[in-house]
């Protein structure tokens, strides 16, 4: 079998006081946990050091100065880890959408299957504002096209195991994928460069702004982003459409329980 190492890893950019609960949630995991700040401003970096110390190696903080976006961050933490030996990353906001408790899921099926990558399906709850559920369709169609139906049942979801390799391999290839354009744009490079996938119903809540919640979200401009982003891969759809067609579907399809 494969040595799999896994590697939690949690962009953060002014998340506020969330923040703690995410960090600890991760880490009564009891596996490495690395938080990237992104050049966040508003304090938050202070509520979560003292959980760095010799006493908890398992958690790293890596402090970027300036603001980069959220791929861009992930790049840089992705370099990091695959220096320090780490062969996959898995990837979850710092606001509290995401569960922690199905983080071990995630990795049960990249220890058996470890050329896969392993991408949440969000399974949502009436928290989720409705133009955001509504809203995803439109990439998720895209998407789908221009993998020729690869198997991203979700292209916006960030709760995600990558294989490190070809993760930094697909974001090497392109200057885009640094901001919210990340995670379409890498599931669909991934599926063009036959990376396997596997879809796993993820529950997924957005916490009220009485419960801390916030969102970095802004419609037009990223909407705007995605609008291009799309423009540009179906080209690279089109160029690539033989090679597409040619090697046939995912091979791991089958493990994805079928959406309801």
């Amino acid at each position: 079998m494969a040595d799999v190492r896994p590697l939690i890893l949690i962009p953060s950019y002014n998340t506020g006081p969330i923040l703690l609960k995410t960090v600890t949630s991760a880490l009564a995991l009891k596996t490495p946990v690395w938080l990237i700040f992104d050049g966040s401003t508003d304090g938050s970096p202070e509520l979560v050091a003292h959980l760095e110390s010799c006493e908890n190696p398992l958690f790293c903080i890596i402090r970027q100065p300036v603001n980069s976006g959220k791929g861009a961050t992930v790049l840089h933490g992705l370099r990091e880890a695959i220096s320090a030996g780490f062969t996959h990353v898995l990837t979850m906001d710092a606001d509290g959408q995401h569960p922690a408790d199905r983080v071990t899921e995630f990795f049960k099926w990249s220890a058996e299957y470890p050329e896969a990558a392993v991408f949440g399906r969000p399974v949502f709850d009436k928290s989720a504002p409705a133009l955001r559920v509504n809203g995803r369709k439109i990439s998720n169609f895209w998407a789908n096209l221009e993998t020729l139906g690869w198997g991203v049942d979700d292209s916006l979801f960030g709760m995600r195991l990558y294989p490190a390799q070809d993760l930094l391999a697909v974001m090497e290839s392109t200057p885009f994928a640094r901001r919210f354009d990340f995670d379409p744009e890498v599931a669909v490079r991934l599926a063009w460069r036959g990376v396997p996938i596997i879809n796993l119903p993820t529950p997924v809540r957005y916490p009220s702004a009485e419960e801390g919640g916030v969102s970095q979200f802004r419609y037009c401009r990223d909407n705007t982003l995605l609008t291009w982003m799309h423009m540009r891969l179906f080209f690279g759809f089109v160029g690539r459409l033989p090679l597409l067609i040619a090697r046939g579907h995912n091979p791991l399809d089958h493990l994805s329980p079928p959406s309801r």
